[in-house]
Parts: C-alpha cells; sequence; structure tokens
C-alpha cells in the first residue's frame, strides 16, 4: 500500500467498534469549498481545541493577585497546578482509550508547554514542547499527516491564543529572550509556518508586515500579521528600535526567502541552543537515540 494509502488510525474511544454498527464504504466528501468545514471539524481536532479552550476559562478564573512586581504574578502559580493535577485527563479526552497507555508520555509535553512555574516565564522552548506534543499525537495516531494545515492553523492558532492571553494576564518574562536582537520575546514558529501561509501572496509583501494599516485589515487571516500585531500591542516605541530583526526581515523580497531564512534561523537560535534544548523532555515517541544510517 502506498504511503498516502494507509488506513486511518481509529478515531473511536473504543478498542473494537459495536456488532451494530452500521459501516459505509468511504467516500469522498470534499466536493465544494465549503465542504472544506467538514475536514476542519474532524474530532481530534475539535477534542484539542475544546481541551485549549478548558485551559483558557482557567485563566478566567485565577485572575491575577496583587503583588509589588509588576511581572510575574504569582496566580500563574495556581492556574499551572491545576494544570499540572487535570493533564492527564485533559489529554485522555483527546486520546482514544485503547491507546490510553501513552496518556502519561504525551501529557507531560503538555504540561511543558505553557512556561515555568517556578520562574514565570515563556519562551521558545515551551513552544516547541507543544509542537512535540502534537507530534505525539501524529505519531500515535490521533491526529495524521493530512489533517496538518488544520492542525497548524486551527489547533496551533488557537494555543497561540491561549498563551498570550497567559502572558498578559500574568505578565510572564521571555524566557532566555535576546531583547532587541531576538525574533521576538516568545514565539518563533507561528513566524516560519505564518510566512509559508503568505507565499505567491497576490497583495502582500514582507514589507507590508511593518505597515500599521496592511497589519489591522489582514491579521485575523494571516498568523505572520497576527504575531505582528502582538507585538506592536505589547511593546511601545518605533517598531526598527524594539524589533530590529524583523524589522531588517521586512526588506526581504519575497515570502519564500523570509520562510527559507526563519527556518535556518530557527535551527541555529533554537533546535541548536543548549539554553533551549537543555529543558526538552524525550520519551518512547520522541526518543534520544542517534538516527542509524540505513
Amino acid at each position: 500500500m502506498a504511503e498516502g494509502e494507509r488506513q486511518s488510525p481509529p478515531d473511536s474511544s473504543e478498542e473494537n467498534p459495536p456488532a451494530t454498527q452500521n459501516f459505509l464504504i468511504p467516500k469522498k466528501e470534499i466536493h465544494t469549498v465549503p465542504d472544506m468545514g467538514k475536514w476542519k471539524r474532524s474530532q481530534a481536532i475539535e477534542k484539542l481545541v475544546a481541551l485549549l479552550n478548558t485551559l483558557d476559562r482557567w485563566i478566567d478564573e485565577t485572575p491575577p493577585v496583587d503583588q509589588p512586581s509588576r511581572f510575574g504574578n504569582k496566580a500563574y502559580r495556581t492556574w499551572y497546578a491545576k494544570l499540572d493535577l487535570e493533564a492527564e485527563n485533559l489529554v485522555a479526552t483527546v486520546v482514544p482509550t485503547h491507546l490510553a497507555a501513552a496518556v502519561p508520555e504525551v501529557a507531560v509535553y503538555l504540561k511543558e508547554s505553557v512556561g515555568n512555574s517556578t520562574r514565570i516565564d515563556y519562551g521558545t522552548g515551551h513552544e516547541a514542547a507543544f509542537a512535540a506534543f502534537l507530534c505525539c499525537l501524529c505519531k500515535i495516531g490521533v491526529l495524521r499527516v493530512d489533517d496538518q494545515i488544520a492542525i497548524v492553523f486551527k489547533v496551533f492558532n488557537r494555543y497561540l491564543e491561549v498563551m498570550r492571553k497567559l502572558q498578559k494576564t500574568y505578565r510572564m518574562e521571555p524566557a532566555g529572550s535576546q531583547g532587541v536582537w531576538g525574533l521576538d520575546d516568545f514565539q518563533f514558529l507561528p513566524f516560519i509556518w505564518g510566512s509559508s501561509q503568505l507565499i505567491d501572496h497576490p497583495q502582500l509583501e514582507p514589507r507590508h508586515f511593518v505597515d500599521e494599516k496592511a497589519v489591522n485589515e489582514n491579521h485575523k487571516d494571516y498568523m505572520f500579521l497576527e504575531c505582528i500585531l502582538f507585538i506592536t500591542e505589547m511593546k511601545t516605541g518605533p517598531f526598527a528600535e524594539h524589533s530590529n530583526q524583523l524589522w531588517n526581515i521586512s526588506a526581504v523580497p519575497s515570502w519564500s526567502k523570509v520562510n527559507q531564512g526563519l527556518i535556518r534561523m530557527y535551527k541555529a537560535e533554537c533546535l541548536e541552543k543548549f539554553p533551549v534544548i537543555q529543558h526538552f523532555k524525550f520519551g518512547s515517541l520522541l526518543p534520544i537515540h542517534p538516527v542509524t544510517s540505513g
């Protein structure tokens, strides 16, 4: 069977289908653009969004406390303690029962993806942990490679919204930020995926993301521009001064070159930096063993 023709993993919460289940011959269901909604609303994706909605609700239920320090509100620790306690139960709502043994391992990446409760900070290492969380769900068959667009622009985008709310509500510190010389205080991956979304766009060019009007008119549709909007909401002063790297990137002539450059930068600044990767955890799904040459 060809790679793209593998059978889909079971989407049911039961190991064996009931005897009374009515089976259907698989058929095409995506005939028009509106039909894409069926695909985007696949059960696993919706369950992940519901999980993130729960984290969002817990923020509302855990308001910041009055404290002398402006940054690192200690209420975050209360919020995190709830996640630490409930993480496996949350992951179990996404993972079918016949894969329940994977839940404790997968749940670790979810807990690692929301920041550090001791330092009350958040950075690209935490973001990488959420990517690892999604990767684990792909490896055990809960998500599929052909879900990739919805994984990024629905699930990961909802994760970003929740993380921004955490950062603003609890005034989290950037973890390992390079300040004005870094790409962004908190995120990196949405710039990579967001720039790929804009490749060959008929109107929007890299120079437009430093144009306030262009950002305000298009940020809801484009992940990259949503990142820019958040930066301008969180920082004051000229963009060229508080986000010098991005200002320089706006001079790159095409989104494909921006995308290629950001991938190289991510590899050098995140994946190959000890302060980031020292915190990454490895298990059976994401082992540290070297790849054996064939």
